[in-house]
């Protein structure tokens, strides 16, 4: 019998302080998202990062947290539940740090009688930290755990006519209310060594502004030329002008060489500049979280308008549009149809 395991990054259990350190503990020491030696990686993350950022993160998360609880399990969970309405086999949810597990939703599908899964990260574009973290996941629980259970992978998917349409249309929907002067595609930004790291060919990426461009075996797992895809992608879907849109990527972390140009720096040049009404969409994220909530619908917005911006607007990701269901559950009524 055949389920499908729909994937996004997770979430604290609560805003508490002890509660936001487990996560990041979780997280961090990952060796895919911190991809040092192992002890110097647990001297960074255990040492110096649980000392100073859960509190710091605690109050940031308390800034956009709901009454049902967080807005990515929240959101995540509405679209599992129209997934499902709209399939006929077993779906469940589950998360790569944090609650549902990924062992507790594999768990519920075996005791469905599933003896082969669909994975579906809920990431457009491949990353280490990211598509190949909850891959390589997946193969440890259900080597030690499921072993007579089969699994398949829906690869990055940034480039799927029918993502890139709901993407579009979603967005689309929200300049024409909006109206605004500049469309910024913003990005979760990861190092450049993960870039390189990713390069199967080890040689094409340089990040020096051509190589993303130049066709290459690289780009099925280059983050920075997938981002740069989904950018020029929906800007031809809803026939932007060249000029009114730009991207940029978000969320730097440490003082090691990150993605360029920076979102916050992005956004303050605008402002300075004179341009006054500006519109940000997140295209690396499917449900809206605390990456999109806070530190771009709140964080960066009050930065926009603090250097002389006016009219600043985070426009929501995919979540539960019936546009981005619908395309999720062709994917797997396909796949479930297939011998």
């Amino acid at each position: 019998m055949k389920g499908a395991l729909l994937v996004n990054l997770g979430s604290p259990n609560s805003t508490s302080t002890k509660d936001v350190r487990n996560y990041l503990d979780e997280f961090l020491m990952d060796e895919r998202v911190i991809d040092v030696p192992y002890l110097l990686r647990a001297f960074l993350v255990k040492g110096i990062i649980l000392n100073t950022r859960p509190k710091k993160s605690a109050a940031a998360y308390k800034k956009i947290w709901w009454d049902e609880g967080s807005p990515l399990i929240v959101l995540s969970k509405r679209l599992h539940k129209k997934v499902q309405e709209n399939t006929n086999i077993p779906v469940e949810l589950a998360m790569r740090y944090g609650n549902p597990s990924m062992k507790s939703g594999i768990q519920k599908l075996a005791e469905q009688g599933v003896d082969e899964i669909l994975l579906i990260p809920l990431y457009p574009q491949f990353a280490m930290a990211t598509t190949e973290t909850i891959e390589v996941l997946a193969k440890e629980i259900i080597k030690k755990h499921f072993p007579n259970i089969k699994l398949n992978m829906v690869p990055a998917f940034y480039n799927q006519p029918d993502y890139v349409e709901a993407l579009s249309d979603s967005i689309q929907t929200s300049l024409e209310e909006l109206k605004p002067e500049h469309l910024l595609f913003s990005y979760h930004g990861v190092p450049e060594r993960h870039i390189k790291k990713s390069d199967v060919t080890k040689s094409h990426c340089t990040i020096d502004g051509s190589c993303c461009n130049t066709p290459s075996a690289a780009h099925e797992f280059c983050y920075r030329h997938q981002c740069y895809e989904t950018t020029k992608n929906v800007a031809a879907k809803l026939n932007l002008e060249e000029g009114s849109y730009s991207t940029s990527f978000q969320s730097r972390l440490g003082r090691d060489p990150w993605l360029q140009p920076y979102t916050d720096k992005t956004i303050d040049n605008f402002a300075t500049n004179g341009l006054k009404k500006l519109a940000v969409v997140t295209p690396a994220f499917v449900s809206d979280c605390l990456e999109t909530l806070e530190e771009i619908g709140m964080e960066a917005k009050h930065s926009f308008k603090e250097n002389g911006g006016e009219d600043f607007n985070m426009i929501p990701c995919l979540n539960d549009d019936d546009k981005w269901v619908k395309t999720l559950s062709d994917w797997i009524k396909d796949w479930a149809e297939t011998k």
